[in-house]
């Protein structure tokens, strides 16, 4: 996202400015919420509305510190607009970083400049996503353009919890202990799960495999699953 303005008036043109006046058809007196992705945030006043941009005034600022513990998903990569989905789902319930995966089982493969824009989408629709929900921090998307089982357990082993979604696991996610600080890893597989070699990788560098009920999910929606369980326990959502 873009640097917020430095002075108390701000001209929004551009594509957010075009959207928010000829699309959105914002006009004077109502009130925007503008957020850099980095924790920064100001509320606006629209002063005065054009055919393609807005003026605003800018009457308060804010800064939110980066959640800590840190939620991060290692997504295996998807066929179709399922990871789209998955990263936009994520990205609302609160996901701090998003970890494009090139499972043994995916479907689709991010290879040379087709990788890169399907990376770029992630990208975009984490950003949309953040708009959407109001966050003041927007998910990092990892890879380049995406990360390899390898590269994975190495981040497995470095977090300070991991854990590996898996039907057949014996700890719940509802009550696996959780760390006070640090990053909380979270693998969820492609359509067709995770291979046993993977799952064995993912244990010999320290993740445990957790399972969240009785039902298999599919991936576009496991992740968030498994983030709003994560969520609640650690503070993050709830009085």
């Amino acid at each position: 996202m873009d640097a917020l303005p430095a002075g108390d008036e701000f001209l929004l043109d551009g594509p957010e400015g075009r959207h928010a006046a000829a699309v959105q058809r914002i006009g004077p007196g109502e009130e925007l919420l503008l957020a850099d992705g980095r924790g920064a945030t100001a509320e606006a006043v629209v002063t005065a509305a054009g055919k393609n941009a807005l003026t605003l005034t800018i009457r308060s600022r804010a800064y939110e510190p980066a959640p800590d513990p840190r939620l991060v998903v290692v997504q295996g990569i998807a066929k179709g607009d399922r990871g789209e989905l998955a990263v936009q789902a994520m990205t609302e319930v609160g996901v701090d970083e998003i970890v494009p995966w090139a499972a043994t089982r995916s479907v689709s493969r991010w290879r040379s400049e087709r990788g890169d824009k399907a990376r770029d989408r992630w990208i975009a629709t984490a950003r949309e996503a953040a708009k959407q929900s109001r966050r003041a921090w927007c998910p990092a998307i990892a890879g380049d353009p995406d990360e390899s089982t390898r590269t994975v357990a190495a981040r497995l082993g470095a977090a300070a919890a991991a854990f590996v979604l898996h039907e057949e696991a014996a700890t719940a996610l509802a009550t696996a202990a959780l760390p006070a600080r640090g990053d909380v890893l979270l693998v969820v597989g492609p359509e067709g799960g995770i291979a046993p070699e993977e799952v064995a990788a993912f244990e010999e560098a320290g993740a445990t495999p957790v399972r969240l009920g009785p039902t298999v999910l599919r991936t576009s929606t496991a992740g968030v699953a498994a983030l709003s369980v994560l969520s609640a326990r650690l503070g993050r959502w709830g009085p």
